[in-house]
């Protein structure tokens, strides 16, 4: 399950690099209380015991659109924003939970990606994104999943692999062709490009557009870098 983090107050105006000991897995606030279960941290305890709800399925908020569970009436509640157009995405029509999710979710149209690893230079437009790849020069992968020796460097994998893997639930299913899955975003994403057809993904170099980032960026290194 997902959790909302505090917006980080850092100027974004300009880029800036970011170091792994000085930042933890959803940013620059320790995070010392740890869920057993599947080692995903929180800053207060009560947060920790909202979250364990999920894996005890005690006192949980079902969504009444897509069946999403969640461990609070106020968890329910930003997530149910996801189902109206609070907060949607003027280029793709997505939606988000709130204001701070869908000024992250514009640097995917903007190109924007103000978080630099001080290893290899790449960059990225969230602060966790980042964390969660300076773990590859590292070798770090500390949520390990309970019923297997499967590890992981990112709690949301280590989440998706429960669920996909040991549990097989896919309780996020698209009204439209009745095709299940696992995450909402996986869904939200389905029908954005599926149903609606839209390509949010433009190339800044010709008029070429795409459905999914990857294929822009197969795009960009094909067609107007190799053989230069």
């Amino acid at each position: 399950m997902e959790f909302e983090t505090e917006a980080d107050s850092t100027d974004k105006s300009q880029p800036f690099e970011i170091k792994t000991e000085d930042i933890t897995e959803h940013g620059n606030k320790p995070r010392p209380y740890l869920c057993t279960v599947c080692d995903k941290r929180f800053k207060r305890k009560r947060y920790l015991n909202a979250h364990i709800r999920i894996h005890t399925e005690e006192n949980v908020y079902s969504c009444s659109e897509c069946e999403k569970l969640c461990s609070s009436q106020s968890a329910l509640s930003k997530h149910k924003n996801i189902h109206t157009s609070k907060y949607k995405c003027t280029e793709c029509g997505r939606c988000c939970q709130n204001s701070r999710d869908l000024a992250t979710h514009r640097r995917s149209h903007s190109g924007e990606k103000p978080f630099e690893c001080s290893v290899c230079s790449k960059r990225f437009t969230q602060a966790g994104n980042l964390v969660a790849h300076s773990k590859i020069h590292s070798g770090e992968k500390p949520y390990k999943c309970h019923m297997c020796d499967k590890a992981f460097s990112r709690s949301g994998d280590l989440n998706s692999h429960i669920i996909r893997v040991h549990r097989g639930d896919k309780p996020y299913k698209c009204q439209t062709c009745n095709r299940a899955f696992s995450r909402s975003g996986d869904l939200n994403s389905h029908i954005t490009r599926v149903h609606r057809g839209d390509k949010p993904y433009k190339c800044r170099q010709c008029s070429e557009s795409f459905t999914w980032q990857y294929q822009l960026e197969t795009h960009t290194v094909k067609s107007h870098y190799e053989g230069k």
